[in-house]
């Protein structure tokens, strides 16, 4: 479950001390990312040795993090007050974009 919204988000089917009465279909963010000149030159070097690429780990954190509030957004626009079933997916477009999707079922939930 993540802490920073108004709504609680958990990748379980349910939400433990709730009961759903209401499923108001999927609710999605997407956000789609170029690394940048500057960024991807400094990976790329990085990237010839072992370990973590930093710069990748950075921008594809902060892409997941736009992606859940744009999920958040869409499901209290659907009137949600919680997300079920949480998943992220990504994909490439080219070689110089990435597609990130945050993706969950939208309800509405009460106190069990």
């Amino acid at each position: 479950m993540s802490g920073s919204h108004d709504l609680p988000i958990t990748t379980a089917n349910e939400l433990p001390g709730a009961v759903i009465r209401e499923n108001l279909g999927v609710s999605f963010g997407l956000i789609v990312r170029s690394m940048g000149f500057a960024k991807g030159f400094t990976a790329g070097i990085k990237a010839l040795r072992a370990g973590e690429v930093s710069e990748y780990t950075e921008v594809l954190e902060d892409s997941r993090r736009h992606a859940i509030d744009r999920m958040v957004q869409n499901a209290q626009l659907l009137g949600a007050n919680a997300i079920v079933g949480m998943r992220f997916d990504t994909s490439e477009i080219g070689q110089q974009l990435t597609e990130i999707v945050a993706y969950g079922t939208a309800v509405k939930v009460e106190p069990a």
